[in-house]
């Protein structure tokens, strides 16, 4: 059977392109659900929203104020009713169908490549080719059964989100793929605030990141036993073959020699 997604899109104060995103995405891909969470915009945000339900399928959760981008991806997530989950950012332009199909292929094979797959985006200040922050990435695709357990703990660490999530994958060995989305454009938050507001953002995400870090020792401590172990299975299976072969050299030294 096919495997079915949810795209979820988390929108605040995005007037200037929600339109399009959402848009796109129906276009694109006609067979999946589409869950809007509004985190309490004040612009014109909500009145788009509302005469897109009459053109796009799709199911719109609206919060009492802004609570953060974390516990916006926890109710879309929620909401979301297919076994694979795309979050997609509300504010990119350059959406192109192969985008799709980078995020999501990996994870529609009877095997999966990956359990997680992120996408960065190419046309942004940073250069994610070789940005060690390209896991912070808004676009990822992951299956809801392996996120619904961390939704309760995401859901008040706002910006600390994809550096949690991450965590949680790696110290859980599950397979990340990371890919580029060549053409697709992501606003730097110097293009769409004023420099005094977009350096106070940078500090307080700063200092959300910090705190994942910090309280969640426990999964870094995980993740570095995990990559022992795989390590260690890694050396006991060469060892294995090793031990196969020598014995196989020596039985046929022995039937030589019989």
């Amino acid at each position: 059977m096919e495997k079915k997604v949810s795209i979820v899109v988390c929108v605040y104060n995005e007037e200037e392109t929600i339109e399009y995103v959402l848009q796109t995405c129906h276009e694109m891909n006609k067979d999946a659900g589409i869950v809007v969470v509004d985190d309490g915009s004040e612009d014109r945000t909500p009145e788009i929203l509302k005469e897109l339900e009459n053109e796009i399928p799709m199911e719109l959760v609206t919060l009492p104020g802004n609570q953060g981008k974390s516990n916006a991806m926890a109710v879309g997530a929620e909401h979301a009713g297919h076994e694979i989950i795309l979050f997609f950012d509300a504010d990119v332009t350059g959406i192109k169908q192969e985008h799709f199909a980078k995020l999501l292929d990996p994870l529609m094979e009877e095997e999966p490549e990956a359990d997680m797959v992120l996408g960065s985006p190419s046309e942004t200040l940073i250069n994610y080719r070789v940005n060690p922050f390209r896991n912070l990435t808004g676009e990822r695709a992951l299956f809801k059964a392996d996120f619904l357990p961390i939704v309760d703990q995401i859901k008040d660490i706002r910006f600390g989100v994809e550096t949690y999530i991450n965590m949680y994958y790696q110290a859980h060995g599950k397979k990340i793929k990371y890919t580029i989305l060549d053409g697709l454009t992501h606003p730097t938050k110097y293009e769409k605030t004023t420099a005094a507001q977009a350096t106070r953002e940078f500090l307080v995400e700063g200092q959300q990141i910090a705190e994942v870090l910090l309280k969640n020792y426990d999964l870094i401590l995980k993740r570095i036993g995990t990559s022992l172990e795989e390590r260690g299975d890694a050396v006991k299976e060469s060892y294995r073959r090793l031990q196969e072969e020598l014995n196989e050299r020596i039985q046929v030294l022995l039937r030589n020699n019989g």
